[in-house]
């Protein structure tokens, strides 16, 4: 490679690179369903195949490009493969990607309104867009902002719980020892830490038991609150699930806020929410009006790729009491005049990338028929292999159903579920995880990926059948 003083890449090699890039991803979506979609290698596989030390000097671009083919590729886990029906999906889609892209060439840093007007300005809108979209509580409008994951979006409701029933006490002396935080025992894992970031600690975050259907129990629930008040504690903080990691279920919204007695209830949906586009999926969010915060992923089920999380809360000012901090040089007339909205505020970080550009493009090239279009194909395709497992003799649901998640369990029990589980993804040809549910170890097809058909769901139930019947020799 020539060298040029500068080093850097020009606008037109970056022209003849880029095209490259494009072209690679497009490839890659042709021919990923083809791949196994586990990769087979060993930990540390990959770094011993990677120089010890950087490069002194910059090398050919081609040279990287070829060497993602060689020495990366082989490592991946291909989530966008239509095989992959573990966890819950992660989805990208062209318009996401050319978004990102975008963003990424913009360069933009979206701190406060003045570092960019545009980022804040679409943000704001597009969070409306969602709130319209999904028929969520129209006094939440302007009340968004768009946050990484979920995590983020719990730890900064737990935050603006906790500065709200301390009046700011716990960021001036010190979270006060007496607060208690509570969950389900299916929430997911994030709630937890959540807790221990904002000072709560696991001893005060409570997990309660859940009913046959693995919703939080209401009366358990408040059982519990009122346990800790006549103990001297202070609950302030609630976290219903709408939709769990394990088996997507969906907590009571309507009674966990009726027995929350006065806590912040915050929803998390990081899944399921996406559902809610389809007027006939949205009895997930009864009760929702009064909440306080809520949260879901389009970088799950709404084909925006990973990282966008979308936040809401039904009264900013306690939001930005707990997390606001005006040092002078970010200081600007539009914050004084509070004509501009300054996001670094409702979150934890300072900086903020452009991510409402890419969920623009998909909320645009879609439109609300394209994703309800998605969501309910998806949906009918877990029915299809739902009735599938009711049909088989020798497998059981552990729990019904819920949306696009089936959970499954071979009658000859944990073992033999297990096995089966790790001959299946043995074969490449499919992706499943697990989770315990009712003391049972639980296989878990989760269906929503960007190109899954029907044929894929076939295929993943008789692969499934089929290595059951070898085992069982």
């Amino acid at each position: 490679m020539s060298r040029k003083t500068d080093y850097h890449m020009t606008p037109d090699e970056f022209r003849a690179y880029g095209r490259q890039v494009v072209d690679w991803i497009a490839d890659y979506y042709e021919w990923v369903e083809s791949k196994p979609v586990l990769p087979g290698i060993e930990p540390g596989e990959i770094r011993a195949g990677l120089p010890e030390h950087p490069p002194e000097q910059g090398e050919a671009f081609e040279h990287i490009l070829a060497d993602v083919d060689r020495l990366i590729m082989p490592g991946l886990t291909h989530w966008q493969s239509p095989n992959f029906m573990a966890y819950f999906p992660s989805n990208v889609s062209f318009p996401s990607i050319l978004g990102e892209m975008m963003a990424a060439g913009m360069g933009q840093q979206g701190m406060v309104w003045k570092t960019s007007p545009a980022a804040t300005e679409l943000e704001t809108h597009v969070m409306e867009w969602l709130v319209d979209l999904l028929d969520l509580p129209a006094a939440w409008k302007s009340n968004g902002v768009i946050q990484d994951t979920a995590s983020s979006a719990t730890l900064c409701a737990l935050l603006a719980a906790r500065e709200r029933v301390t009046g700011g006490e716990g960021n001036r002396s010190g979270v006060p020892g007496s607060l208690v935080a509570y969950t389900s025992d299916q929430a997911h894992s994030s709630i937890q830490k959540a807790a221990r970031i904002a000072g709560i600690g696991d001893e005060r975050m409570r997990l309660i038991p859940t009913d046959g259907h693995m919703r939080i129990d209401a009366a358990a629930l408040q059982a519990a609150i009122r346990a800790d008040r006549a103990a001297g504690l202070t609950p302030f903080f609630v976290c219903a699930a709408v939709g769990t990691t394990a088996s997507m279920a969906v907590d009571p919204v309507r009674e966990v806020v009726r027995v929350a007695d006065g806590c912040w209830v915050h929803v998390d949906a990081a899944m399921a929410g996406t559902a809610a586009l389809c007027p006939e999926f949205r009895w997930i969010h009864d009760g929702l009006e009064e909440a306080d915060s809520y949260c879901f992923n389009p970088h799950k089920w709404m084909f925006t790729n990973f990282d966008c999380n979308a936040f809401w809360v039904r009264d900013r000012k306690a939001l930005l009491d707990a997390l606001s901090i005006l040092p002078e040089y970010l200081r600007t007339a539009e914050h004084e005049s509070g004509a501009a909205i300054d996001y670094r505020d409702w979150q934890i970080p300072l900086g903020r990338r452009f991510r409402a550009l890419k969920l623009w493009f998909v909320l645009r090239h879609y439109g609300a028929e394209g994703l309800r279009h998605h969501v309910r194909e998806h949906v009918r395709l877990a029915e299809s292999f739902e009735a599938k497992v009711k049909a088989h003799r020798d497998f059981d649901l552990v729990v019904p159903r819920n949306l696009n998640l089936v959970c499954l369990t071979h009658r000859r029990g944990d073992a033999f579920t297990e096995r089966l589980l790790h001959a299946v993804n043995d074969t490449g040809r499919l992706y499943l995880s697990h989770a315990k549910l009712r003391g049972r170890f639980t296989i878990r097809v989760s269906i929503g990926g960007r190109d899954q058909q029907q044929r894929h769901v076939d295929m993943a139930w008789n692969l499934i059948e089929q290595t059951a019947r070898s085992l069982s020799g």
